[in-house]
């Protein structure tokens, strides 16, 4: 789970983490630190690279190291390309479709909700943010949370990205989705190289 700032962690990073928050920089587009703009430019070894783009999947998606280790031991036992397998793995959570749904602006909202035991899987209760979604599946948020003010909100400012090709709005519940595929990797919303992270748990 990522703590501090967040939008330290996006300048720090380099891209947009939409999961994360969904603040960007384009008000201060560099890294933080006392030397701003104009800090050190030197190149980077090959782990920093890597490190840097296991370090945007985590903060996007909110796991944790053990999580993210896990999820590529699972996609390296699959066949199939590893790096996308364990992006797919990821995207398929409950606390990522909650948010992907826009029924939470971030992926920790969205996480929150279901801790909370406020999101409904097939109208049963699930109050694990790691519960791995299937096709088919109908989630949905629970009666009694619909007229809060973060619910209202949620539904006032829409989903924070386009509706994956995975996912569909029930038409006349606007606080219910389903799962209606899985998860390609044209649907991965961060810019991320997933072999640079293959490689580096390779090492």
């Amino acid at each position: 789970m990522i703590r501090g700032p967040r939008l330290k962690i996006v300048r720090r990073l380099g891209t947009p983490l939409p999961g994360l928050t969904r603040k960007d920089a384009a008000r201060k587009p560099f890294p933080p630190g006392q030397h701003g703009p104009n800090g050190s430019r030197r190149r980077k070894s090959a782990y920093r690279l890597q490190l840097e783009e296991k370090q945007k999947v985590r903060a996007h998606y909110g796991v944790t190291e053990t999580q993210l280790r896990r999820a590529m031991a699972d996609a390296a036992g699959q066949p199939g390309v590893t790096g996308v397998l364990m992006l797919v793995s990821l995207e398929r959570r409950l606390d990522n479709v909650v948010f992907r749904l826009g029924l939470a602006p971030t992926i920790p909202a969205a996480r929150q909700l279901i801790v909370h035991r406020h999101v409904r899987v097939n109208a049963q209760r699930v109050d694990k943010a790691a519960f791995i979604t299937e096709r088919g599946q109908v989630i949905a948020l629970a009666e009694g949370i619909r007229g809060s003010a973060a619910a209202l909100g949620a539904l006032k400012r829409g989903p924070a990205l386009k509706l994956p090709s995975y996912l569909q709005l029930v038409p006349d519940d606007r606080f219910t989705g389903r799962v209606i595929g899985t998860p390609a990797r044209a649907d991965i919303p961060i810019l991320v190289n997933e072999a640079a992270v293959v490689e580096f748990y390779a090492r």
